[in-house]
């Protein structure tokens, strides 16, 4: 009986996928290490570039490294489009993007002078570490931090137009009470006073000089910091709700969707079926 025929385009794309996305292989942390060795230099490359004694006595030097690294990059992404069943998807995907962002820059210095100082970019790849070094419970509670802020959006838009209004009545009262000879010119400008005021930054340039002005101010001094523990409040309980629906989540990455966080014993994606690897 003859052997059926054996996947081979399956079988190395799924090696490639394995070794590119994962992160619990010997081989995918051993890419993944490479790759922020990488991204760590090629950034340590572009800040150096920017200080000029350096750039004037290494100057060539610099350039060249940003192209090695740079056409290392590229290989990479072209790999990572490959390896998954659906590149578009990657493609757009935020990782997908910022990998592109990492490399168009020094593409675009053949064009426009000066731009390959965007590459600075590339720290956002750096994110990956969380996968190279297991970290499964981080990447989960990165995800439930999402949720709990997502969650906590029109609470956080309600109270923000709140503190808007107070600002606005605050910044007309101290308008009316102090003028222009104490700095307050305008109502917008009372408006900028009002917000460094209850934020408690305080740069000074602008300060009340009557005794009802400083009772104001002192007012909105003490409501800002009322003012700064409502938000740590709605996303708290938010979190709190999101500690209860969250579940155990390991690195493991579609290749269909590349979607992550699924389950220990998960053998198809929870997001678009595919089978995991």
């Amino acid at each position: 009986m003859p052997e059926p025929p054996k996947p081979h385009l399956k079988s190395w794309r799924a090696t490639l996928h394995e070794i590119i996305f994962e992160a619990d292989t010997p081989f995918g942390k051993a890419f993944d290490i490479g790759l922020l060795i990488c991204i760590v230099l090629s950034i340590l490359e572009v800040t150096l570039e920017s200080v000029a004694h350096i750039r004037i006595e290494y100057g060539d030097e610099l350039r060249t490294a940003e192209w090695v690294f740079t056409i290392l990059f590229t290989i990479e992404y072209l790999l990572r489009i490959v390896s998954v069943q659906r590149p578009i998807r990657y493609v757009f995907s935020f990782f997908g993007i910022v990998d592109l962002l990492s490399i168009v820059p020094t593409y675009l210095s053949l064009i426009i002078v000066g731009s390959q100082s965007l590459l600075v970019i590339r720290a956002l790849r750096l994110l990956r570490v969380f996968r190279v070094l297991k970290l499964a419970q981080f990447v989960g509670e990165a995800k439930m931090l999402s949720v709990a802020v997502r969650g906590s959006v029109r609470k956080i838009i309600v109270f923000l137009g709140t503190v808007l209004t107070l600002v606005l009545i605050v910044a007309a009262m101290m308008y009316l009470i102090e003028g222009e000879e104490s700095g307050f010119t305008s109502i917008p400008t009372a408006i900028y006073w009002a917000i460094v005021t209850m934020t408690t930054v305080g740069y000074g340039d602008i300060a009340p000089a009557t005794v009802l002005g400083k009772a104001l101010a002192s007012l909105v001094m003490i409501l800002g910091y009322g003012i700064i523990a409502v938000p740590t409040g709605i996303v708290s309980v938010e979190i709190a709700s999101a500690t209860k629906r969250q579940q155990a989540l390991t690195t493991r990455c579609c290749p269909a969707c590349l979607a992550h966080g699924h389950d220990p014993d998960a053998k198809h994606c929870k997001y678009c079926g595919a089978a995991l690897p």
